[in-house]
This record gives structure tokens, C-alpha cells and sequence, in this order.
């Protein structure tokens, strides 16, 4: 898989790959609101001294995520998607690299992430890759997992 950074004419693909990944997954809480960032990534991510990566294998996007600033030293990954074809071959481990790799040269040292309880595999990866659960809540009617890490 080659990682690059976001484009415009990604759009389509990403947002794609974001309802397919989540479908699968069991986390699809419906198009809303909540998903106006993927309609407005350069704005959203990048513009703000984030960073928003897709991973492409075989002339497509199979692997998405994302690095949303929130202070000089603290992002947190969102949007991290691995298409289900691709599943359990390390993308989403490469993916989650590369986002730290990033957030470091950005200067960030606290790095977040959510996802929910029953997204196993995330959290699996999550734990693997040194983040430390941190808290437990609610959202859009899904048992969400906090998860927090050090980086600098």
C-alpha cells in the first residue's frame, strides 16, 4: 500500500470507502451531520495543521486516516478505515504509522482515538500500538472506547 496525502478528487472514493468500512464494522450510525468533515477535508484537516492520508493498493483507495488538530501538542486519528476486501493484512497498522510519523514532525505529543466496543480488531491494533484506554462514553448510541498515547 502507498500512503499520500488527500486530494480533492479523492472525495467520492473516501467517502465510499468510509460507509463501506463502517457498514461492515456495525459502527454506521447513518450519514448525518456527523460526517460533514469528509465533504470538507482540506478545510477540516489540513488547512487547521492536521493531516488527512489514503492508502492506495491496485489503483485504489482501500485505507483512509486522518490527524485533527486540537492544540499545539495534541491531535487526535480519526477517521481510520480499512476496506473490508483488504482487512487483516497490516493496512490499518501501516496506516496508523504513518499518522504518528506525521504527528510527530507536526509537533504533536498527545495523540487520541476513539472507536467503538464493538470494533474489535481497533481496539486490538490500538492496544498493540501502545495506546492506553482512558475513559469509556456514549455517542450516537454506540459504547465508544478512549484510547490516548504519547508520542513526543
Amino acid at each position: 500500500m502507498k500512503i499520500r496525502r488527500y486530494r480533492s478528487a479523492d472525495h467520492d472514493a473516501v467517502w465510499e470507502l468510509h460507509n463501506v468500512a463502517l457498514l461492515h464494522s456495525g459502527a454506521h450510525a447513518g450519514n448525518g451531520p456527523w460526517d460533514d468533515d469528509l465533504h470538507r477535508v482540506e478545510a477540516e484537516y489540513i488547512a487547521t495543521g492536521g493531516e488527512f492520508f489514503v492508502g492506495t493498493a491496485s489503483g485504489r483507495i482501500v485505507a483512509l486516516g486522518a490527524l485533527l488538530r486540537h492544540s499545539a501538542d495534541r491531535a487526535s486519528i480519526r477517521r481510520m478505515r480499512v476496506h473490508p476486501d483488504v482487512q487483516r493484512r497490516g493496512l490499518g497498522s501501516q496506516m496508523l504509522s504513518a499518522l504518528e510519523q506525521r504527528a510527530a514532525e507536526l509537533g504533536f505529543q498527545i495523540l487520541t482515538l476513539e472507536t467503538t466496543v464493538q470494533q474489535v480488531p481497533a481496539i486490538q491494533l490500538y492496544s498493540r500500538s501502545g495506546y492506553e484506554e482512558v475513559g469509556r462514553s456514549s455517542k450516537a448510541g454506540f459504547k465508544v472506547v478512549e484510547f490516548q498515547k504519547k508520542i513526543g
